[in-house]
């Protein structure tokens, strides 16, 4: 569940409070009420009902009998974003095989902040039911695709981590930066991170970097599920060749669109 401050100051610009009421709605939210979106945006609440009043006529927000929810209009949007739908498009095949070959559940995601944002999930009745879902996210420190962008990512990214604080999400969380930074440093020896219980009680997962034509991580994809049914490291070395496969395709398709001449 996403953590948001509530009182904070609001912005200043018209289009600017609108998008804040929008993000206020955290990835565990079907909906809020008008004391919540003001609460969580800092606006008073005749401002906020304007703005959603408005944000309903365009049609990024539905009414509810006790409040507010998002619209699929926002997710329509989403889908026309070029770069997450095309790594989500040249991922799938490889997500898709890694649950025929495992049943569990499997991850695409990204950096977000000092979060890890799940992109795509392919999951089927034999999967673990888990919280994670495409959209949500959790901060990077506790999950396993998060540690890669930490481990393998500029240290400043780590810093930003640390300087907000690690909060206890189950008692396996590492919440110690020393033991944090080791194992980090571990990740990045081995090629692949793991999270045991971390982030969700009762839930593992291991998770391998995908890397763009620089070999800078751009996305990671995991295997996650229960923790006496996962043997992560025998695991590993499945997920390892699906992200080391797509980043060879995304590798290729960049060459390919370079040599056309045409602009990233």
């Amino acid at each position: 569940m996403d953590v948001r401050a509530t009182g904070a100051e609001p912005p200043r610009s018209v289009l600017a409070r609108g998008l804040s009421l929008l993000d206020a709605f955290g990835s565990a939210d079907t909906e809020l009420n008008l004391t919540e979106l003001a609460a969580r945006t800092g606006l008073p609440k005749p401002t906020a009902h304007r703005l959603l009043s408005e944000l309903v006529r365009w049609g990024g927000v539905e009414r509810t009998p006790s409040g507010y929810r998002l619209s699929m209009r926002l997710f329509v949007l989403g889908q026309r974003a070029p770069r997450p739908r095309g790594l989500r498009e040249a991922a799938l095949p490889y997500l898709e095989d890694l649950y025929e070959a495992t049943h569990e559940n499997i991850h695409l995601a990204v950096l977000d902040g000092t979060d890890t944002l799940f992109l795509e999930k392919v999951t089927g009745r034999r999967s673990m039911p888990i919280v994670s879902r495409v959209g949500g996210r959790l901060p990077a420190y506790c999950t396993a695709t998060g540690k890669l962008f930490l481990a393998l990512g500029p240290p400043e990214r780590l810093e930003r981590v640390l300087a907000g604080g690690l909060v206890h999400y189950t008692p396996h969380t590492i919440v110690m930066p020393g033991l944090l930074q080791r194992e980090l440093a571990r990740t990045a020896d081995r090629g692949y991170a793991v999270n045991r219980e971390e982030s969700e009680a009762g839930v593992s997962a291991v998770a391998a970097p995908v890397l763009d034509h620089r070999r800078q991580v751009i996305a990671a994809i995991s295997i996650t599920g229960n923790v006496c049914r996962l043997d992560l490291d025998r695991l590993a070395p499945a997920v390892r060749t699906a992200a080391l496969a797509l980043s060879r395709e995304l590798a290729r398709e960049n060459a390919g669109t370079l040599e056309m001449g045409i602009p990233r």
